[in-house]
Parts: C-alpha cells; sequence; structure tokens
C-alpha cells in the first residue's frame, strides 16, 4: 500500500506500470486519475492546499479501510498539492485484487471517501484573477452512502 502527497507531476502510466508489474497473485487492476477541469474555459489555475502529516493519516485511514473491506492485494493513492494547471493530474488511486468486483468497488470507495474526507483545500484562481474556494458538492457527500 502507498500514499504519497507531492507537489511534482507523476505519469499515470509508468506508475500503473510499477503498480501492477510482475504480480501473479492478481487478476485485477483498476485505476483512476483526476484531472483539472476547466468547465467556462476562465480556470488559471487551481491551488491545492493541505496539512502535512494530517493528511497523509487521513488518507492512510481510507486507504486501510479499504484493504480490509476488499483484501486488496495493492493500492496506491497519490494526490497533488500546490498550483496546477487545467488538464493536468490532481490524483491517481489504483487498487489490485483477485477479482475485478473487488478492485472497482474499492476503487469506486476510495474516489468517493477521497473526494468528500481527504482534508484538501482547493481554490480556484480565474484569468481575471477572482478567486473562489471550492466547496463540497452535496452528490460527493451523498456518493458515501453507499458505502
Amino acid at each position: 500500500m502507498s500514499v504519497r502527497v507531492q507537489s511534482e507531476p507523476f505519469d499515470p502510466g509508468a506508475e500503473l506500470s510499477r503498480f501492477a508489474q510482475r504480480r501473479a497473485d492478481i487478476g485485477a487492476v483498476v485505476s483512476f486519475t483526476g484531472i483539472v477541469r476547466d468547465d467556462v474555459g476562465t480556470l488559471s489555475r487551481m491551488e491545492i492546499e493541505h496539512y502535512p502529516g494530517m493528511t497523509e493519516k487521513a488518507i492512510t485511514a481510507i486507504v486501510d479501510e479499504a484493504c480490509a473491506r476488499w483484501s486488496l492485494a495493492g493500492c496506491l493513492v497519490i494526490h497533488r498539492h500546490g498550483p496546477l494547471a487545467p488538464g493536468e493530474q490532481i490524483m491517481m488511486v489504483a487498487t489490485a485484487a483477485k477479482h475485478r468486483v473487488a478492485a472497482f468497488e474499492a476503487a469506486e470507495f476510495l474516489m468517493d471517501y477521497l473526494k468528500s474526507r481527504a482534508p484538501f483545500w482547493k481554490k480556484e484562481i480565474q484569468q481575471d484573477g477572482s478567486t473562489d474556494w471550492v466547496d463540497a458538492k452535496v452528490d460527493d457527500e451523498d456518493a458515501l452512502t453507499r458505502w
């Protein structure tokens, strides 16, 4: 299991290759990569803040729960912080399990909990210089009810 909170970009393909390399004990790997989205074409950048130590601890707890619930053989979570431009990767989740259903469900669980419970603060900076903190969305909170 690996949790990384970093400012540096990462290569999702290379990360996934390393994660799944030479694993004869698994039958499925599922991955998701989140990307900075610019819904209306005016986003200059997104700035993501966090408290080192606290963030990693919270994410590790979420990963530990997923690993226990779905008997995962492996789990990778990478989440970036700092300024990110539209189109850049924000985060990645990969899960490995004996069977695909467990890998898919664990990945969805992790995404839902990371979106709603990981202690990150996101601010959008528009091209005109205006800023807005990204609020929690009702849909993201509602997604947790299925778990």
